[in-house]
């Protein structure tokens, strides 16, 4: 996993240039994953991936409520159960995907539970991308809708579940949808479409067309980063603001 540190530029209107830290995984077979965010967060975003079987790679966004700092204990043992869970239980090839999915939520759920002592909502979108099939199994969690589509269409990924860290034994679902050639999957966080500028949002609108534009997971995310940038006129400030973007070549 490869992390860099650039700047870009935007119109003249926009008074600050951000920084993106941009995480890349280049052994994704036949597609391309892509996070960016803008490099001032104060809030509980957290994003990983992890290859967890030779043709599976599973990936995730979550949002633990709360300040950064007050939810580190939280987010590191997310992490280390979404990188243990993951790997134990994706790893074998007989398996089903749901399944797994659903087992990781429960997991994650009671980790998140556990760190923080009681009670402390964290929204998630976790999915599995299986590189041989071009299908995502994924869980979504109380977390904004992931999108899927291409330059012509756009569907929503609604939440299949509660938020994690909410009660012990919240029901998650597990779903599974395909990526045609040259689609995309994206999913952004709260921050993402609650940009706002004269009590407009940005929206998930706004995620849908900067999708119909960009030709690579990469362009897909510093675009919308980009756009929201230049819809609220300034450099975001009001929350994590994340993309995760996943895009099929072939």
């Amino acid at each position: 996993m490869k992390r860099l540190l650039s700047k870009f530029g935007l119109a003249a209107a926009v008074k600050e240039a951000p920084h993106l830290v941009e995480t890349h995984s280049p052994d994704v077979n036949g597609a391309e994953l892509s996070v960016a965010y803008f490099s001032g967060r104060e809030g509980g975003d957290f994003y990983e991936f992890v290859r967890v079987a030779p043709y599976r790679l599973l990936f995730g966004l979550l949002d633990v409520a709360g300040k950064r700092d007050d939810g580190r204990p939280i987010l590191a043992a997310a992490q280390a159960t979404f990188r243990a869970a993951g790997a134990e239980l994706l790893s074998d090839s007989e398996l089903n995907e749901s399944d797994a999915m659903v087992e990781l939520s429960r997991r994650l759920n009671l980790a998140i539970m556990q760190a923080a002592g009681g009670v402390r909502s964290c929204p998630a979108f976790a999915g599995c991308y299986n590189e041989e099939l071009g299908t995502v199994c994924y869980v979504n969690a109380g977390h904004t809708p992931g999108l899927l589509g291409d330059h012509a269409s756009t569907v929503e990924l609604p939440a299949t579940g509660l938020p994690f860290g909410l009660f012990s034994l919240a029901p998650t679902d597990a779903r599974t949808v395909g990526l045609g050639r040259e689609s995309y999957l994206a999913v952004v966080s709260r921050g993402v479409v609650e940009a706002q500028c004269r009590d407009e949002e940005f929206g998930l609108d706004g995620v849908k067309q900067v999708m119909k534009t960009k030709s690579s997971a990469t362009d897909l995310a510093r675009g919308i980063l980009e756009q929201v940038q230049s819809f609220m006129c300034t450099y975001p400030k009001h929350n994590d603001v994340t993309v995760l973007t996943l895009r099929r070549a072939h």
